[in-house]
């Protein structure tokens, strides 16, 4: 029994001292502090996941040179629903206009305020100008945040024994580096890696289309990682844990086995048509067609949903088509409440608003 309890501390002691502690960013945000949005719901929690696409070390070099700085090329927004009934990922694209404050930069100089494409802020001032970005931007509390580089996440797909995906079409891009035939196959990490950061030779060549494609895979993932295969064998188990807390550059809140066992513990019964996924409503710049900038009222009605944990729905059909189904349907109902109940005079609640989007349980491999 010693020797068991003894063996079992000193593998949590090994996965809790692999997670690493952005403390830097702590006592930057709490420099900041009462610029910062207030909470408005006790129990819902809202983490940035930002992946970087730094080529330090040398995991990372054979991406490209390293010029020393890095941007966010992939950046998360997760809200999870004070009940835990329900996961929301919103993807915030890396090219759309917005204000970044000023910022500290890792030499300890200031940057000046300015109006440009959101990644500048990651190079900016790493994850707490990020952040405090963000929050400009969503007036959205930012509770946590998990960063993760390319190692990382290829370690993560290994981890798991590749993640499963089904291609309408072949893949062949030299800038990713990766070649996938069409139909049904599981990616190892670094074909993942490929397949995420693809965008030039797939699809228009947009980042909304890769941003798509990333929510995808980030479904297929969660399915794999949920799974009974993953979960109940402590010999698949303990290599995810060792991969993912190695992987990740975390906030003092999350910097420990404990606190990240917590908050997966807290999502594990999310069921999967619970677990959504879009990117926020933007369109061209109106100034520079390489540029995004955000669709309003559409984005500030998503904003506001996250903040004050109200629902929301999600369609792989535009939100408009989805609103006007809603409408009809909501218009049958109420004649057929008229004929039936004519004297019932209690309020309709109105429906949760619709955006373009797909939940977990919808990415799946038919």
């Amino acid at each position: 029994m010693l020797g068991t309890a003894g063996a079992g501390w000193a593998v949590y002691n090994k996965l809790d001292g692999n997670i690493t502690k952005d403390t830097d960013a702590a006592a930057e945000l709490a420099r900041y502090e009462k610029e910062r949005p207030t909470p408005l719901v006790h129990d819902a929690q809202n983490i940035l996941l930002i992946g970087s696409d730094t080529r330090a070390g040398p995991a990372n070099k054979k991406y490209g040179r390293d010029p020393g700085t890095q941007r966010s090329d992939t950046t998360i927004l997760l809200h999870l629903a004070a009940d835990r009934q329900s996961a929301t990922a919103v993807s915030i694209p890396r090219d759309v206009m917005v204000d970044i404050p000023r910022c500290r930069r890792p030499d300890g100089s200031r940057t000046r305020a300015q109006f440009a494409q959101f990644n500048w802020a990651y190079e900016f001032g790493g994850t707490a100008c990020t952040i405090r970005t963000i929050e400009k931007l969503t007036r959205i509390r930012i509770d946590h945040h998990v960063v993760i580089d390319f190692a990382g996440f290829k370690d993560m797909v290994e981890a798991v024994d590749g993640v499963e995906v089904c291609l309408k079409t072949p893949i062949r891009d030299k800038d990713a580096k990766v070649k996938l035939a069409a139909g049904r196959q599981t990616l190892n990490g670094e074909q993942a890696l490929g397949y995420v950061r693809a965008r030039k030779s797939i699809g228009n060549g947009s980042d909304t289309d890769r941003m798509d494609r990333q929510q995808q895979f980030l479904a297929a993932l969660v399915n794999k990682v949920r799974s009974n295969d993953v979960l109940l064998n402590p010999a698949k188990l303990y290599p995810v844990l060792d991969a993912a807390t190695s992987a990740l550059t975390t906030d003092p809140g999350l910097a420990s086995l404990r606190d990240l066992y917590e908050l997966v513990r807290g999502m594990r019964n999310i069921p999967t048509e619970r677990v959504q996924f879009l990117t926020v409503p933007r369109r061209s710049y109106v100034y520079d067609t390489n540029r995004d900038e955000l669709v309003e009222p559409a984005a500030d009605e998503l904003f506001t949903r996250l903040r004050t944990d109200a629902p929301l729905q999600v369609s792989r059909k535009k939100a408009a088509e989805t609103a006007r189904e809603d409408a009809d349907d909501s218009s049958d109902d109420e004649s057929d409440e008229s004929d039936e109940k004519p004297d019932d005079r209690s309020p309709t609640p109105s429906p949760a608003p619709t955006f373009r989007g797909n939940t977990a349980a919808g990415t799946a491999c038919k």
